[in-house]
């Protein structure tokens, strides 16, 4: 077993509010999450961004995938529950993959990418 402190479902739901990270839940032991995307290709470069993250950070998703949907699920194995990895790589996911350009030379894409519905 890991030193990593887990939390308990009601400090997990607390915590989650404390971030901001609303449309994130607990069920099942697992923080999770499900993007709406326009279609394929934006499912697959979101999954794509995540893998990404997760790699950077050493620590990895379950991921469920078909076409305009993705569901995220976070716990750390090896603490046997929710720890602050798991809240500090949701932020991070959400961060990424639900930003856009906000003016500048990042003009953005003329079609919606992921949206959070």
């Amino acid at each position: 077993m890991s030193n990593l402190r887990t939390y308990s479902d009601d400090e997990v739901r607390a915590k989650l509010a404390e971030l901001g990270l609303t449309e994130w839940y607990l069920e099942d032991g697992w923080i999770r999450r499900k993007y709406n995307t326009d279609g394929w290709p934006q499912t697959l470069m979101a999954v794509n961004a995540i893998g990404f993250l997760c790699e950077a950070a050493w620590h990895h998703a379950d991921l469920a995938v078909t076409w305009g949907k993705l569901w995220v699920k976070l716990k750390t194995h090896e603490a046997g529950g929710i720890t602050d990895r798991d809240f500090e790589l949701a932020r991070k996911i959400e961060e990424v993959v639900l930003w856009r350009p906000s003016g500048g030379a990042l003009t953005g894409n003329p079609k919606k990418f992921v949206f959070s519905k």
